[in-house]
């Protein structure tokens, strides 16, 4: 193999998805192009470290009778489309074969083709259609007295060993907490914002939150802090009313169709308040890079989700355009020492730099400490009896990191992330949100 013509000195360059384009189910022509895709990262390697997919791909060139791609059985391909979980790290940050690279190399989006032929086919699990169906969940969980029973189910062992032989959800997998009192509710009890909500740069100062699953059921404390925050900062901010989960669950299923009936329901009420003057926020990395990158690669031709797509943005990301135009609030109370900060795979694939370390830097008498290593979390790759060994040992550098580091507190923009950094530390500590931490810092 030589170097294409157009090297990879230029900029990468994500082309769309193209579901619907003739040939995306053909499972002979995906069998192809993952044949000459493997084939170009088994000559490269340098992805080896980013997740399971590639040692997974590299095993089975190494064991196979040729130690080529050419020697692995087919039916083995689908083991490294199983340990992808779409982070998109490899594309934006490893190879060097991406377009405008004449070979066109997008591994994510074969992996995502994958996924959904899989899906097709209806070869995927009860559980993972269980595990990806957030809303329902989280409906279900609301019910009084119903979050205590599923809260229950999952902390105890002798239920935990049922759900390992019955759906292959594994025994010590942290899995979430459900609240009967969402951030939705408890935003409707709290009295309104005097928040004026003026102008800075590219913000308009009022914000709509898209709670997320996540955000409304499992983890609401997060909403609140970072509403304080923002109101705190003179933002206005209001909640999305009548939103769906943003998909990305079922994105990484191979769902395509729940992704598209996501995107109908949501993206009309996105693009309703972005004409009236919001801009949007998710807590969330994940939903983040739903609206920002992923349902704008599957619809690029639908002009409300690009206009959904420049309006959104990461809370801290959002925070720093404020502080760029003098509207960031440095009244710190409280000092926070020492942070072992773990960088979100979702996060840095969206491009902004580690606003939320510039963020956390301004507080006085605080060292930040970046961990650039992926988790290994994956929203529901931990959860599966197959995976959940790798994802922990994926996540072993950064347990490692902040072991060494020995700061008053870690975190992750993920707080799924957090969780499972907790799990392999297993000392009894929790982490702490990046919003909670910096509302702890105000005092507020």
């Amino acid at each position: 193999m030589t170097t294409g013509s157009e090297g990879s000195l230029k900029a990468p360059t994500r082309h769309p998805l193209g579901q619907d384009s003739p040939g995306f189910y053909d499972e002979t022509a995906l069998f192809g192009e993952l044949e000459r895709v493997f084939d170009i990262c088994h000559g490269c390697r340098r992805c080896v470290s980013l997740c399971g997919a590639f040692p997974t791909l590299f095993d089975l060139v190494d064991a196979s009778s040729t130690m080529e791609v050419d020697g692995i059985n087919k039916k083995d391909y689908w083991k490294v489309v199983a340990d992808c979980f779409l982070c998109d790290l490899c594309f934006l940050t490893k190879c060097p074969y991406v377009p405008p690279h004449e070979w066109n190399v997008d591994f994510p989006h074969l992996m995502q083709r994958a996924k959904a032929i899989q899906f097709k086919k209806g070869e995927v699990k009860t559980r993972d259609r269980i595990l990806t169906s957030t809303d329902t969940l989280g409906k279900l969980a609301g019910i009084p007295g119903v979050s205590g029973i599923i809260n229950g189910i999952n902390r105890n062992s002798l239920t935990r060993k049922l759900l390992d032989k019955t759906l292959g959800i594994h025994p010590d997998a942290v899995l979430p907490q459900y609240h009967t009192d969402t951030l939705k509710k408890r935003q409707a009890k709290r009295s309104s914002s005097t928040a004026t909500g003026q102008e800075a740069g590219k913000t308009t100062g009022k914000v709509a939150l898209f709670t997320s699953c996540y955000g409304n059921y499992n983890e609401p404390q997060i909403g609140e802090d970072l509403i304080r925050v923002f109101e705190h900062n003179d933002i206005q901010v209001k909640l999305v009313e009548n939103s769906v989960c943003c998909g990305m669950p079922r994105l990484e299923l191979g769902d395509l169709a729940a992704v598209a009936r996501a995107r109908a329901a949501n993206i009309k009420i996105l693009a309703t308040l972005v004409d009236q003057g919001w801009d949007i926020i998710t807590p969330l990395p994940s939903c983040t890079l739903m609206f920002k990158q992923e349902l704008p690669l599957m619809f690029p031709h639908d002009p409300a989700v690009i206009k959904v797509q420049q309006a959104m943005f990461d809370p801290f990301e959002y925070l720093m355009l404020r502080h760029k135009a003098g509207k960031f609030n440095t009244g710190f109370k409280t000092p926070l020492g020492k942070i072992s900060y773990h960088v979100a795979c979702h996060q840095r694939v969206q491009r902004i730099g580690m606003k939320t370390r510039e963020t956390l830097a301004l507080i006085p008498d605080t060292e930040v400490l970046a961990i650039q290593r992926c988790s290994g979390h994956d929203g529901t790759y931990t959860f599966k009896s197959e995976s959940h060994e790798r994802a922990i040992k994926i996540c072993k550098p950064v347990v490692k990191r902040v072991r060494k580091n020995q700061a008053d507190y870690y975190t992750s923009d993920c707080a799924m992330a957090g969780h499972h950094i907790a799990a392999g530390l297993a000392d009894g500590s929790q982490p702490l949100h990046p919003v909670s931490l910096l509302r702890k810092a105000y005092g507020i």
